[in-house]
């Protein structure tokens, strides 16, 4: 290796890198601001104009642009004739160039940025030798990230590059330049047209004209939902902090296609709450939901709703499990058992669960009053595949507080109910509708989803109570949608229920609200719905 290209827009290890390869005798050439960096650190540097023999032009917009530069990149050094070619015209060819891209992603991404800014920061001449560098992979080694200096300078000490270490910096270069498009199109594709010729903020579409779709393969998977299907997992490009996608897997078998699925609705059901909770998950939908005052309250007071569906299910935490929670744990069979941290106590009394997977998800990024869904760790958006097409809304992250309920009956509900209704709706929003929930002091005793009929879902709900000898009386309940008749109501109501809790809109409203009245238990309307499909 005789010559590198280094023009870097993140300067991070450059310098190192730098001194590396000149320690190896490679010769630097260099652009703008890198060879200034370059040049400061004492290292010998050819700038591009150099080369080319013509300045950089356009403020910058045209400086790598030339024959000079791409015919070093492209020439195949196992041809005659394109090496013929380079020597006809004086061209050395580049065996290594370090190039990463304007910083377009950031920049959009900031409040207030103007359409001009976001133009500007579009890099031209970093993606063009890139891809003429990627290319030509055989003969040229591209590095687009930082993260990447330290293998390369490794392989180049022990005698050179290998092959297969070119064609994966080859691919993930060609990767970056999709996904550094991609983010262009999303953003340009989202702007007004209308609002281009103002000099501020441009007004932008919640939904882009194109969509272009970015996600990195973290493990293929033995099979999906079923053994006949073959599947993978994946993660954005970007992940929020605190999401599935950033656990540590401490302990058990390789997850499945069905353990992250279940997985990742405990998660986020979980993640509701600040007082310590747990989530057991099966199917999808929770089987049981509680809040208590530490990790071992919450979950034996969760595992008592309905303790034969927990079996082979999804236990989630949202503090950590210490020695006492997973004793009791550890009698259950689980699949998945997710929590932020794990004491040694804990892992050490799970250890003989070989095939328990253990999953370590951190929060301490989360941000609960962050600005964005991203910052407090959520989707932004969820998305559902149709036939040759996507559905894309923005992801349900409504947060109902005591304030925005609607006292409908003539019976008020005391604070203890509303409570029991606050909790009872945050595990409602997770469970297939349709949805009813009972629930008392702060734990689930009957779920009932994922029925055609509300009718249904509330004799479900309450069947499954009694199942378990957990006594309805005096419980809250809550349904994710309205109740289009009173029947729904009546049920909840003869078996105990004394408050509920409902979106309401239904032509029909003032029928249900006659019934509770009639049945003297409280009702308040939250002006919301949780369908969940």
């Amino acid at each position: 290796m005789t010559i590198a290209l280094l023009s870097v827009s993140d300067k991070t290890g450059i310098v190192d890198f730098a001194k590396g390869l000149h320690a190896l005798g490679v010769q630097l050439l260099s652009t703008g601001g890198t060879a200034h960096m370059l040049k400061e650190a004492g290292l010998p540097v050819t700038e591009v104009a150099e080369r080319t023999g013509f300045p950089e032009i356009l403020d910058g917009r045209v400086k790598t642009l030339h024959p000079m530069i791409h015919g070093a990149l492209l020439a195949r050094r196992d041809l005659p004739a394109h090496m013929a070619t380079l020597t006809q015209h004086g061209i050395t060819p580049i065996d290594l160039l370090a190039v990463n891209l304007y910083p377009f992603e950031s920049t959009v991404a900031k409040a207030g940025c103007t359409l001009a800014d976001a133009i500007e920061n579009i890099d031209i001449g970093g993606p063009a030798m890139v891809r003429s560098a990627a290319k030509n992979w055989r003969d040229v080694t591209v590095l687009t990230d930082p993260a990447q200096y330290g293998g390369v300078l490794a392989e180049l000490r022990a005698g050179g590059v290998s092959l297969k270490t070119k064609f994966v910096l080859a691919t993930a270069a060609f990767n970056r330049i999709s996904d550094y498009a991609g983010a262009i199109s999303d953003y340009l594709s989202s702007v007004d047209p209308a609002s281009v010729d103002g000099p501020g903020t441009p007004a932008r579409q919640a939904f882009p004209a194109q969509s272009n779709g970015r996600f990195v393969k973290l493990q293929d998977l033995r099979y999906g939902e079923n053994p006949h299907q073959q599947a993978a997992f994946y993660r954005d490009l970007y992940p929020a902090p605190g999401s599935l996608v950033t656990a540590r897997q401490l302990q058990g078998k390789a997850l499945s296609y069905n353990n992250i699925a279940d997985a990742d609705a405990a998660w986020e059901c979980v993640k509701q709450w600040t007082a310590p909770a747990c989530v057991i998950v099966k199917h999808a939908g929770p089987c049981g939901v509680a809040v208590g005052a530490g990790a071992l309250d919450a979950y034996q007071k969760a595992l008592q709703t309905d303790p034969v569906s927990a079996f082979g299910g999804i236990i989630a935490f949202n503090v950590a499990v210490d020695g006492a929670a997973a004793q009791a744990v550890d009698k259950q069979f689980a699949e998945v058992l997710i929590a932020p941290d794990f004491s040694s106590e804990a892992l050490a009394t799970l250890k003989h669960k070989s095939s328990l997977r253990i999953l370590a998800i951190a929060l301490d990024g989360v941000r609960r009053d962050g600005a964005t869904p991203w910052e407090r760790g959520q989707n932004a958006v969820d998305v559902k595949r149709v036939g040759s097409g996507l559905l894309m809304q923005t992801a349900d992250h409504h947060v109902l507080h005591a304030a925005d309920l609607k006292v409908v009956t003539k019976t008020q509900p005391t604070p203890e109910q509303i409570d029991d209704l606050l909790f009872a709706w945050k595990v409602a929003h997770y469970v297939k509708s349709n949805a009813i929930v009972f629930c008392k002091n702060g734990t689930t005793l009957g779920v009932g989803g994922g029925q055609p009929s509300r009718l249904d879902s509330a004799r479900i709900a309450a069947t499954k109570a009694e199942q378990f000898g957990l006594s309805l009386k005096g419980s809250a309940v809550a349904s994710d949608a309205f109740f289009p008749f009173r029947d729904g109501l009546d049920v909840v109501a003869d078996h105990g229920a004394t408050c509920v809790i409902q979106p309401g809109g239904s032509k029909r409203d003032q029928e249900v609200i006659d019934a509770a009245d009639e049945h003297g238990i409280a009702m308040v309307f939250t002006g919301v719905r949780h369908f969940r499909h």
